[in-house]
């Protein structure tokens, strides 16, 4: 656990010194307890020995004294260190998360993440402030008082120590079996509070077709896999313990049995078979207490592993030399043969696409045909499997971070806002942006109209996600945004789908400005009827384009895209050629 812990928090020293302090207060405890022997034996074996008796009262309060200084002044520094070690954790998968590829995000629930960075890093901390201090300060105790033991009769301390190791065999053998059954039980509460947050953001959507007061199955299945997983994990929980639990009381009665069996045959004194067995039902409390560690133990390393998962996963390789676009090309967009599979699923195969500066393109093909991928792969959310992604001439892998990310506007199809105001959100582009830009960016989205009808204007609060604001509201937002931001290269994810009329008109105004503004624009288009516009269209079919030109050429070529608009707007079949130029 605390190997887990240093990989993920390296201060060594920092664990070592608390070790040893726990060490410390363990061993005092011990001692506390081995010195109720000669105390007992004095006044159990001779009533006159009170002086005696006192003296070894006195040692007992002086040893109580530094055991009680030893184990505040550890305390104070465990919760110390704890402290940091959660805020380091948690600083540090915020640090991590601004490294990590958009991409790996796609494959990762907020809710799991959530999860990571506000329960894993206080249960790291957790282990220093309080599951590892109660660990070794039970283990020192024990071995505190088998060592006094045996230097008072080597008997008893055999009794003592015969039950040690087979109680710490079933913890080793029980170790990986509660584990699993603790990282089950994780995901399955994972897995719950993430559909849980699903259901309440689902919530328009189950009422307005009915359906709020019918349940919802993949949550009613989240959680009867939690109820399942907690069964499981109690049932193979207990059975370890149980079994701790019957060695260690076996054990006591094996000192038990050992100390009538030498005070009968007259090899131990009366007085000190009573004296131990007292210091027996004593020793026997530290070793329960790490039976009840031991499922916190496995819970702590499996937080840990999550945190882990986080902290440990890998960015993708910054350039070593950083190039820089070539001027005048710059925005110029080329898929060179690329290939491309997310998690072993090919996605495309070959692909070759080529977007001049300032051109405008429309992505177009059926559903799973690798669109959304195109773009993605523009903004480097992964790495491409085979050939080369390249903006300005220069392969994207070739690029810092920084400077992709500087020479790129993403508009989703789901616009994500902040809890804050329409004017911060879009702030956020170009946080030095001046008033008239700010409400130049907005006209040109058409976003002003929404903000003058708002009772608090610009100050209005969006709500989480922009829950207070309609889909196309958001995505004047995000169309304004990404004017702000001018950058030279836009992609938008179907930006218009499933607008109404209004909104659709304003997002396509946007659309057309930027293109008019010399921006290279990458749309994939829901609406067929928002690329007709569009200086080339790219029909993408398995994972590869397998036309590319301008909407009417396109049409009269009668290939693939002819069909797809035939198909999808109900037209008839494409002209001739001859009958295409005199339309």
């Amino acid at each position: 656990m605390i190997r887990q812990l240093l990989r993920l928090w390296p201060h060594a020293a920092e664990v070592r010194r608390l070790t040893a302090g726990y060490a410390v207060v363990g061993v005092l405890q011990g001692a506390l307890l081995l010195a109720l022997v000669p105390l007992l034996r004095a006044l159990l074996a001779d009533p006159a020995r009170t002086g005696e008796a006192f003296a070894w009262l006195a040692v007992i309060l002086g040893l109580g004294g530094l055991y009680l200084a030893a184990q505040a002044r550890v305390r104070v520094a465990a919760y110390r260190t704890a402290n940091r070690v959660m805020r380091d954790l948690q600083h540090s998968a915020g640090d991590h998360l601004r490294l990590l590829p958009l991409g790996w995000f796609v494959g990762n629930a907020s809710g799991r993440l959530a999860r990571a960075v506000a329960q894993s890093a206080p249960t790291a901390a957790g282990t220093v402030s309080h599951i590892w201090p109660e660990l070794v300060a039970s283990i020192a105790t024990p071995a505190a008082v088998i060592v006094g033991v045996c230097l008072l009769d080597w008997r008893m301390g055999i009794a003592f120590l015969v039950a040690v190791p087979l109680a710490m065999l079933v913890l080793r053998r029980s170790g990986p079996v509660v584990r699993r059954t603790q990282a089950d039980m994780d995901a399955a509460s994972a897995e719950a509070a993430g559909r849980t947050i699903e259901f309440a953001q689902a919530q328009p959507v189950l009422r307005s077709t009915g359906r709020a007061l019918a349940g919802f199955a993949p949550l009613e299945r989240a959680l009867e896999g939690q109820r399942r997983a907690f069964r499981r994990s109690l049932t193979l929980h207990t059975v370890p313990q149980f079994a701790y639990t019957a060695i260690v009381q076996l054990g006591f009665t094996a000192v038990l049995l050992a100390g009538v069996w030498l005070a009968v045959g007259g090899q131990l004194a009366a007085a000190d078979a009573v004296a131990l067995l007292v210091l027996a039902a004593r020793f026997v409390e530290p070793l329960a207490v790490v039976a009840n560690l031991f499922g916190a133990i496995r819970a702590a390393e499996v937080a840990i592993d999550r945190m882990g998962d986080i902290l440990e996963a890998e960015p993708l390789p910054e350039p070593a030399h950083p190039r820089e676009p070539a001027p005048g090309s710059g925005a110029a967009i080329e898929f060179d043969a690329v290939d491309f599979a997310y998690r072993d699923v090919p996605v495309l195969t070959g692909l070759t696409l080529s977007v001049p500066a300032g051109a405008s393109c429309a992505l177009v093909g059926p559903s799973g045909s690798g669109k959304t991928t195109i773009l993605r792969l523009i903004a480097r959310f992964w790495d491409v499997d085979g050939g080369a992604v390249r903006l300005g001439g220069v392969d994207v892998r070739e690029l810092s971070t920084a400077t992709l990310m500087e020479r790129v506007a993403i508009v989703f199809q789901d616009t994500y806002l902040f809890d804050d105001s329409i004017e911060e959100n879009l702030r956020i582009a170009a946080p030095e942006a001046t008033p008239a830009q700010l409400r130049t960016a907005a006209a040109a989205a058409r976003l002003d109209q929404v903000v003058d009808r708002l009772p608090d204007g610009w100050s209005t609060r969006v709500g989480e996600g922009g829950t207070s604001l309609s889909g196309g509201e958001r995505q004047r937002v995000a169309i304004a945004r990404a004017l702000l931001k001018d950058a030279p290269v836009v992609l938008l994810d179907e930006a218009t789908a499933a607008l109404d009329a209004e909104n659709e008109a304003a997002v396509a105004a946007g659309m057309r400005l930027l293109s008019a503004q010399g921006k290279t624009v990458l749309v994939i288009a829901h609406r067929l009827s928002t690329v007709t516009g569009m200086d080339q269209i790219a029909f993408v079919e398995d994972g590869r384009v397998v036309e590319q030109g301008g909407h009417e050429r396109l049409l009269r070529a009668r290939g693939r895209y002819a069909d797809f608009w035939n198909r999808r707007t109900g037209a008839p079949a494409a002209l001739p050629a001859e009958a295409g130029k005199t339309r």
